[in-house]
């Protein structure tokens, strides 16, 4: 989704304006209930389903954990896909996946993951899609930003929730991604909520941070969900970082974007470095001046992860 997201959404607290929100957002969740009955969401018995989505709306590491599921089945040599709903401007994603594996996308899920069947995949990975109610999901991992957490912990509009967290309860696994940000607290309140859950870790690994000389200073931009992780990893890693500019997710850069940020790394002496998702969105006559950075996702707890998924395929 391209928008900029409001500052008090990810406030510790609701402030005034939230609380004027929320009659809105209670609204929003009696619809969303009244949507989810009578669908049709009988598991398909030719084909297992995973879904890789999120609470939070914004980024969470919903593709980069798509792909760490999709390299492990192909490990085990399974034919595996991945599946996600079509919007115009979430194509940078769609490029990193269709580097990965073979990629559905319509305007529905379902009629993906029809012509998936067709093909004989054995297993689609869903990229978003966990309040799509047209779906019954065989294994769904709800993802959760380490700094970002839950925001105000209210739901949209007034907050960043698209359901409430005590939904947890309906659900069996959780993933959290960052750099160790937050951790045990937020393990904590996952497990009051409900104790029987399965939660993994992940943490963002840089693969070609060699290429970086940590000699010099670097500015840092990015129109990622989850800007801030970035920006961590960086400095983790020994960057210098002197100045980070953060800008919607999925943003489309224009020239005069680039011309700014290249004005001010100019201005601060020190050289521009983005993220993959965002160096794809960039024009080629952009990118002179820009390297990006390639990061993997680290699964802390993987034996526990492995044996979860090997359930769809033993």
């Amino acid at each position: 989704m391209k928008f900029n997201k409001p500052k008090f959404w990810d406030y510790k607290k609701p402030n005034i304006t939230s609380y004027l929100l929320w009659p809105i957002s209670i609204i929003i969740q009696f619809i969303n209930f009244f949507k989810s009955i009578g669908k049709n969401n009988k598991k398909n018995s030719s084909i297992k389903t995973i879904c890789i989505g999120n609470i939070y709306l914004g980024g969470t590491g919903k593709t980069s954990l798509s792909i760490k599921i999709n390299k492990i089945l192909d490990k085990q040599k399974i034919k595996a896909c991945f599946i996600k709903k079509y919007y115009s401007n979430q194509v940078d994603e769609q490029k990193i996946l269709e580097k990965n594996s073979k990629l559905f996308k319509s305007n529905t899920r379902r009629d993906s993951l029809n012509r998936a069947i067709e093909e004989g995949y054995k297993i689609a990975i869903f990229d978003d899609g966990l309040q799509d109610f047209s779906i019954n999901y065989d294994l769904s991992f709800v993802c959760f930003n380490n700094i970002n957490w839950i925001g105000n912990g209210l739901t949209i509009p007034a907050g960043p929730l698209r359901e409430k967290l005590s939904n947890l309860k309906k659900y069996k696994n959780v993933f959290l991604n960052g750099n160790d940000e937050n951790l045990d607290d937020i393990k904590k309140y996952i497990l009051s909520i409900n104790p029987n859950i399965n939660i993994y870790e992940g943490k963002y690994i840089p693969l070609n941070i060699s290429e970086f000389d940590k000699k010099n200073k670097y500015l840092a931009f990015s129109g990622i969900g989850n800007h801030k992780t970035f920006i961590s990893m960086l400095k983790i890693n020994k960057l210098d970082i002197v100045k980070d500019l953060e800008f919607p997710d999925h943003y489309n850069f224009s020239k005069d974007d680039i011309d700014r940020i290249i004005s001010l790394s100019k201005k601060n002496n020190c050289k521009i470095i983005t993220t993959e998702k965002d160096y794809n969105r960039l024009d080629p006559n952009n990118k002179n001046e820009i390297r990006f950075i390639k990061s993997d996702l680290a699964i802390v707890n993987e034996q526990e992860f492995l044996k979860n998924i090997s359930k769809l395929y033993e």
